[in-house]
């Protein structure tokens, strides 16, 4: 874009309902709230999830899989589908699960009155410490847990909102954001391969929340699953990740998480909702 033709903010900006949003322009809006008045349903297991297979909502399924494969029974689930593309997130029901209206959201009805809980790192770290699993014992590797886990949470939107949406969504091309977010999403796969070269996970030795929260976005990257953007990234490169992240996909219950609240693909092994263990088979 030459000097001549460059974009020039205004004094005040004012939302353009006609401007050219890209593909998510029909759900973007600068206002919070609900838009129309439907309540989520509810199964029958104390867990209801209410998610889309997005990255931030397989953390989730992949944790209450890994729970379950434990034999933690209590983690038993219904997994409803929020249809983001759609605008389901906008709904009553879904805006007091989450006021911020982005999946996953959790209710835990266990307790009196239900809990609910929003963000998936949130919701990692509630199921984390309401089962004792998958977080450190040990004061320090847990601190380490917690830093890894809320450096994705910091880091993502780069990658995301930044990397993905300039690259594979934005309505045009422009060389300046997809220069600027590819050069901070290669520092951060460099910050994890750096990590990881002398590491098994990203705490050490023991598979933790960190790793379901870092796998689905930079493992799903170096996989090829984002953006169709491996190659762009010379992913190649990052063999530490690349190792961690094969490893991390062959765990059957990963393998079970990735399936759920999944539209998606190129195949039939999905399911869009999941309200028993059979669901999967």
């Amino acid at each position: 874009m030459s000097s001549s033709d460059s974009y020039v903010p205004p004094k005040v900006w004012q939302w353009d309902t006609n401007a050219e949003g890209g593909k998510f322009a029909n759900i973007n809006r600068p206002v919070s709230g609900a838009t129309f008045e439907k309540e989520l349903s509810v199964g029958k297991h104390p867990l209801q999830l209410y998610s889309l297979a997005t990255p931030n909502g397989i953390k989730v399924t992949i944790m209450l899989e890994e729970l379950l494969a434990l034999g933690k029974t209590a983690a038993e689930y219904d997994a409803w589908l929020i249809n983001i593309l759609e605008g389901e997130q906008f709904g009553t029901g879904f805006v007091a699960a989450n006021p911020n209206s982005k999946i996953p959201a959790l209710f835990d009805h266990s307790t009196t009155p239900p809990t609910r809980v929003f963000e998936s790192g949130a919701i990692l770290l509630y199921l984390a410490e309401k089962f004792n699993a998958f977080l450190p014992s040990d004061s320090g590797l847990r601190a380490e847990c917690y830093s890894w886990l809320f450096w994705q949470m910091g880091s993502v939107p780069y990658l995301g909102g930044g990397f993905g949406h300039f690259y594979a969504y934005a309505p045009e091309k422009w060389e300046y954001p997809i220069n600027r977010f590819t050069m901070e999403v290669k520092r951060q796969l460099d910050v994890l391969d750096q990590r990881l070269a002398g590491h098994r996970f990203l705490c050490g030795d023991e598979y933790t929340i960190a790793d379901m929260a870092n796998y689905p976005w930079y493992g799903g990257l170096v996989m090829g699953k984002l953006y169709e953007a491996a190659e762009f990234l010379d992913v190649q490169s990052y063999k530490n990740v690349l190792r961690w992240a094969e490893e991390i996909r062959q765990r059957p219950a990963v393998k079970r998480g990735n399936r759920v609240n999944r539209i998606w693909g190129d195949d039939d092994n999905y399911v869009a909702e999941r309200h028993d263990a059979k669901d999967l088979d």
